[in-house]
């Protein structure tokens, strides 16, 4: 079973079948995802289900149905184990973005987290789970992969907001500062944690 996020609804990938009540089914081979797109904004419905009958191909056949934005990111953790935060758009995020060209998936993480933060040092210690989001980007829908990477740093300078990507605030947060955080965050940054 796999989750993708349109704002914080998911499509959900799946091989059950269940009675509808608060979600609609479609057959993942015959869908059209603007048509499925429109079931899902509606209020009633909470989710939106893809049924394939096979587990290992479901992803794979989905992705091909929008154009792919590969992404790395991370969760990045201090000495304190205090957890590095954006806010962007009126929401707490995770540092990520999009990989260019020639770069690994964990280049394009740490690179991303760094410019996006002025954080420097940082270690990949571990990968994290795979998020997926639907967005529109100049009337076109696409969806966006990030693999994400726990990391560590012993980073303690002033932090710096990439303004020109809409950053306004970056900070380190604690346990309970972040659970009041990912109460203004995305659904699929949730998952992270």
């Amino acid at each position: 079973m796999y989750y993708i996020f349109v704002n914080d609804k998911p499509i959900i990938l799946t091989t059950l079948v269940e009675k509808e009540t608060d979600f609609k089914n479609f057959l993942l081979n015959d869908v059209d995802i603007e048509e499925a797109l429109k079931v899902l904004k509606k209020k009633k419905n909470k989710s939106i289900r893809l049924i394939h009958h096979n587990e290992d191909k479901i992803l794979k056949k989905f992705l091909k149905k929008l154009p792919n934005v590969i992404a790395g990111g991370g969760k990045v953790y201090n000495k304190n184990k205090d957890i590095l935060y954006i806010f962007r758009n009126n929401k707490w995020d995770l540092p990520k973005g999009k990989a260019e060209k020639k770069e690994t998936i964990e280049q394009t993480a740490l690179r991303e987290v760094e410019e996006e933060t002025g954080v420097s040092g940082l270690k990949i210690v571990k990968p994290l789970e795979t998020t997926y989001h639907i967005f529109k980007r100049n009337d076109k829908l696409r969806i966006k992969i990030t693999y994400w990477f726990a990391m560590e740093t012993d980073f303690e300078g002033e932090l710096f907001p990439q303004e020109n990507e809409g950053i306004t605030k970056v900070a380190w947060l604690n346990k309970t500062q972040s659970i009041e955080a990912l109460e203004n965050s995305y659904a699929n940054i949730k998952l992270l944690f």
